[in-house]
């Protein structure tokens, strides 16, 4: 391919991460700066991308924006997947038993995504949040009870990796190495994740790892989770909706391996030639 470069390609999807964080647009110079690249270099990425339709140039003020594309791109791969038809209704269920935000996030790589929701509250104060974002590991129940199904060695190391202050948290998250071993052993010990405005301000979770099928050796694939707000999801409360959470965290690691049988090798279909 002419013009490719490892490098190039690299950029590219940087920028695209940046863009996903200001839908209103940047300037090409604030990119430019951004990145530490010349404007001709800068404006050669944009253009590839503008290209692929992954970003779209605002006539009125010149600014560089995301697309929907890695949107639809996201939603064409989760439905490939088949777990919105196989899980949702675990999820459904659970929402609706707990009267809280149940979420389902899967592994991705060294990181959790959120990929699935179900929300539980009639109460006018809820807990709902954007999805599709990454999980902040340190600092949520999702995270914690993931890191914990780990070996220690590669928790601290996926952990440290990400970071302790790369994105906004709660006024109780953890800080520290120390600290986040000694709730990793906690978590593994309990079973679950527990956190109280450690991801945000006033809001607490708990939950539980969904493992690819049902063995005592089955890999952690994702997890399951309940969260409202601190007012409502006490301590005592948590306890009491945790057989619930494990009783659906068992329900979904049965589940994993019929989404295997749908992801079954089968040849892609040929595109039509026009």
């Amino acid at each position: 391919m002419a013009g490719f470069s490892v490098g190039s390609v690299d950029r590219c999807l940087e920028i695209l991460e940046v863009l996903a964080d200001h839908p209103e647009g940047m300037p090409l110079s604030v990119i430019s700066e951004q990145f530490g690249l010349p404007k001709s270099a800068t404006h050669r990425l944009l253009m590839t991308l503008t290209a692929r339709r992954f970003v779209m140039q605002d006539l009125v003020t010149q600014h560089y924006k995301p697309t929907m594309r890695l949107v639809t791109l996201g939603f064409r791969f989760l439905a490939a997947t088949k777990l919105p038809e196989l899980c949702q209704p675990v999820l459904d269920a659970l929402a609706k038993e707990t009267e809280e935000l149940v979420r389902m996030s899967v592994v991705d790589g060294e990181s959790l995504t959120w990929v699935a929701k179900a929300q539980g509250a009639r109460a006018s104060l809820r807990y709902d949040p954007i999805m599709g974002r990454e999980v902040v590991l340190h600092a949520t129940a999702t995270g914690k009870a993931w890191l914990a199904s780990l070996p220690e060695p590669e928790a601290m190391r996926i952990a440290l990796q990400h970071g302790f202050d790369t994105a906004p948290v709660g006024p109780k998250a953890i800080h520290s190495v120390e600290e986040l071993l000694g709730d990793l052993r906690k978590t593994r010990e309990r079973g679950y994740g527990v956190v109280s405005e450690e991801a945000e301000p006033g809001v607490a979770a708990v939950a539980a790892v969904i493992h690819d099928g049902t063995t005592e050796d089955a890999l952690a694939v994702g997890t399951v989770s309940i969260a409202g707000p601190s007012v409502r999801v006490t301590p005592v409360r948590i306890t009491e909706m945790v057989p619930a959470l494990r009783a659906a965290a068992r329900e979904l690691s049965a589940l994993w391996p019929v989404r295997q049988q749908h992801l079954a090798v089968r040849p892609p279909a040929k595109r039509a030639i026009s």
